[in-house]
This record gives C-alpha cells, sequence and structure tokens, in this order.
C-alpha cells in the first residue's frame, strides 16, 4: 500500500493505492487507455497539509428489487447519493433478456465495466472508457456484476439480474473472493446480492 498527497488549489487530497484482484475484461493497453488521466493535480511539497480524516462506514438495507419496466435503463455513476460514496445508481437492476442499459457519466473519472467471471457464460463482456457513457444491451440470462475500475477497491460495483438468476451460486462464490479486495464496504456487494 502506498499513500500519495496531492494539492489542487490549497486542498490537500490522499490517494490511498492498494492491489486489487478484480480483472477488468480487455489488454493492458485497453485498460491503460480507458483509465488515462482526466485533467491535472499538482504535488504538495508539505507533509502538514495531509488529511487525517477517517471516514465512518455507511450501512444501507436493500430492499427487493423488482423488475424495471420498458426496454432501456439508466443508471447513473456517481461520486455520492443515498446508497454512500462512490456508487452506481440504481445499484441493482432486474431488466428483460434484450434490455438496454444505459451508464451515464453524471460525475467525473468512472466507468462501467464488466467483471470475468462474473457474469453468464456466453455473454458479451464490456468496458467503458473514463468519464464516458455507454450503452449494454443484455442478451443472455443471468446475473451480471460490474465495476467502476478506479473505484473497485472502495468497492464501487453494480448486480444486474437479467432473466432468472440461472447464475447465482456462482456469482456468490466469486463475490466472497472479491470481498477481500475492497478497502471499504465490504459488505455492498452481498447487499446487492441479497436484493435479487
Amino acid at each position: 500500500m502506498r499513500r500519495l498527497v496531492f494539492s489542487v488549489s490549497g486542498l490537500a487530497l490522499a490517494l490511498v493505492v492498494f492491489t486489487v484482484n478484480a480483472v477488468p475484461p480487455g489488454t493492458n493497453a485497453e485498460i491503460r487507455e480507458r483509465l488515462k488521466p482526466f485533467g491535472t493535480v499538482k504535488r504538495s511539497l508539505s507533509k502538514e497539509t495531509e488529511p487525517s480524516v477517517a471516514a465512518a462506514p455507511v450501512v444501507v438495507q436493500m430492499e427487493k428489487v423488482s423488475l424495471s419496466e420498458g426496454s432501456e435503463h439508466e443508471v447513473k455513476m456517481l461520486n455520492s447519493g443515498p446508497g454512500g460514496s462512490m456508487i452506481f445508481e440504481p445499484a441493482v437492476i432486474k431488466v428483460s433478456v434484450g434490455d438496454t442499459v444505459h451508464f451515464k457519466a453524471t460525475d467525473l473519472a468512472h466507468n462501467s465495466a464488466s467483471i470475468a467471471g462474473m457474469i453468464p457464460d456466453g455473454a458479451d463482456s464490456w468496458a467503458g472508457q473514463l468519464s464516458q457513457d455507454i450503452s449494454v444491451t443484455l442478451d443472455k440470462e443471468g446475473v451480471y456484476v460490474y465495476q467502476c475500475d478506479p473505484h473497485v477497491v472502495m468497492a464501487m460495483v453494480g448486480v444486474i439480474q437479467v432473466g432468472d438468476p440461472v447464475n447465482m451460486s456462482e456469482i456468490e462464490e466469486a463475490a466472497q473472493n472479491m470481498k477481500a479486495s475492497f478497502a471499504m464496504n465490504t459488505q455492498r456487494l452481498e447487499q446487492y446480492l441479497s436484493a435479487l
């Protein structure tokens, strides 16, 4: 783990870098292109500006979700919302086979990418660019788990059920393994899956 401190217009920001085991789709070059920096930051030379704020965990009780109406659905990529920080809104959605989900880059520096091994067998994976909208048509029945590549360590994940949850046991097992890579919101993915 490394800790870097940056100053942006006099405001100190700390960035903690963790090693994460969640593998987004694509080659290393494609992943680098999606995650290329947006804007610039200025490094602080003073250690006195280092923040010492501890974040309190956010616990949200999830109600069971019902089938979303229509064939077009929108999911926002947000820095914060009713479900906490670094979230997709809605975080859990049920749709029909053949429906399209539009991921909207409402806040900057987010993307949506399916997680290898956490989508139905034979389903197409996706990986959006940082700070860009992406639309995905879901043609295979089952549960899909996706992430924001730069914020997966903060458990910025989402769940889509398409038709029946035919792969739920595989998803629950993979979720247990993925949980160890979250630095915060460690129960988030389990909560989301329990809402299906």
